[in-house]
C-alpha cells in the first residue's frame, strides 16, 4: 500500500515565539511532508519569523489570511493551498516528537480512519501558579470529546482531504467553536472518528487567571455563535448550554487543591456566560460571509 502525502497546516496571529517554537519541532520529523503556515495579519514580526524558515526549507511555505480574523479562516486559506491527501492541523507553540508523523500516518492506514484526534499532554513550567496546576489537571480530554461530542480539538487533528470535499471546510464565521461544529458536521456524515492514543503532542500550560479568562470568554462567544448559526444543532441563541463536565476537576484530588480548582473552574464557568452574553447581546452578525466555505472556492 502506497504512503499517502500529507501536508501540516499551522495558522499563527502576532506569536513569534509560538511559532517558531513549533517549526523547529516539525522540521525534526522523519517523515516526508509539506508544511503551510498560515499568517492571520499579524501586527508583529511573526511573518518574518516564518519567512527565514522558508527561504532555508523547500517544503515549508508562509501564505496569509488577510481579509477574515479568524483561526478558522486562516486553517480554510490553509487547506485551499494544499493538494495532499491527508491534512494534519497543528497550533504555533506546540511541539512534537521526532517519529509523531510517521505515527500518526500508520494509525490512520491501520484504522482507516477519516478523522483523528491525537492525544495531548500539557507541559508546566518551574514552580506553576494555580493556573497552570489547574490547565495542567484538567488538559486536553481528546478521547473524552470524541466519545462524547464527536469531535478533536483542530490543535491535534488529522482529516483525509476527501472530507472536506465531501463536508466543506471550517465556518469561518466561529470565533470559537469551529472544532465541534466541523467535527459534529463530519459525525453526522457517517465518517469515522478514531482517539489515536498513542500519538502525543505537547502544548504548554497557560499559566495565569489573565490567560484563562481570555479563553473562556473567548469560548462563551462561540457558543453563542453556534446556537446563531447552527440553530438545528445547538439550540436558539438566549439559553447558554450547560457545561459538559468534561474538564471538570476531579474529587480525589487534596483537598487544598480540590478547593482552589473548584473555585476556579466555577469563575471561568461564569466568564463564558459573561461571553455568552456579549455575543447575544452584541456580537457581529457575520451575514456577509458564505455559511460553510468549500474546498474549491
Amino acid at each position: 500500500m502506497s504512503r499517502p502525502t500529507v501536508e501540516i497546516v499551522v495558522p499563527v496571529y502576532n506569536d513569534p515565539e509560538g511559532i517558531q517554537t513549533t517549526l523547529e519541532s516539525l522540521l525534526t520529523q522523519t517523515t516526508t511532508h509539506q508544511i503551510v503556515v498560515v499568517d492571520n495579519d499579524s501586527t508583529d514580526r511573526t511573518p518574518n519569523v516564518v519567512r527565514a524558515y522558508e527561504k532555508d526549507h523547500d517544503h515549508l511555505t508562509l501564505c496569509h489570511e488577510r481579509e477574515i480574523q479568524s483561526s478558522y479562516a486562516a486553517r480554510n486559506t490553509g487547506i485551499r493551498n494544499t493538494d495532499s491527501e491527508i491534512l494534519a492541523f497543528v497550533d504555533a507553540d506546540m511541539t512534537v516528537p521526532e517519529d509523531w508523523l510517521e505515527s500518526a500516518l500508520q494509525t490512520l492506514q491501520s484504522t482507516d480512519a477519516d478523522y483523528v484526534g491525537c492525544n495531548v499532554e500539557l507541559t508546566l513550567p518551574e514552580n506553576p501558579p494555580l493556573p497552570a496546576r489547574y490547565d495542567h489537571h484538567t488538559g486536553f480530554p481528546v478521547e473524552g470529546y470524541l466519545e462524547s461530542q464527536h469531535f478533536a480539538p483542530t490543535c491535534c487533528l488529522f482529516v483525509r482531504r476527501a472530507v472536506f470535499e465531501d463536508v466543506g471546510l471550517f465556518d469561518h464565521r466561529l470565533e470559537s467553536g469551529g472544532d465541534k461544529e466541523f467535527g459534529n458536521r463530519v459525525y453526522e456524515a457517517g465518517y469515522d472518528l478514531h482517539f489515536a492514543e498513542d500519538v502525543t503532542m505537547y502544548h504548554p500550560t497557560r499559566n495565569s487567571l489573565r490567560a484563562h479568562i481570555k479563553k473562556d470568554r473567548r469560548v462563551g462567544r462561540g457558543l453563542c455563535q453556534l446556537q446563531r448559526y447552527h440553530p438545528d444543532r445547538y439550540g436558539t441563541p438566549g439559553v447558554p448550554p450547560r457545561p459538559s463536565g468534561i474538564k471538570r476537576p476531579e474529587r480525589d484530588l487534596p483537598t487544598k487543591d480540590r478547593l482552589a480548582f473548584g473555585a476556579l473552574s466555577r469563575l471561568l464557568t461564569a466568564v463564558r456566560g459573561l461571553g455568552y452574553y456579549e455575543e447575544y447581546l452584541t456580537g457581529d452578525r457575520r451575514e456577509d460571509l458564505e455559511v460553510v466555505p468549500r474546498v474549491e472556492t
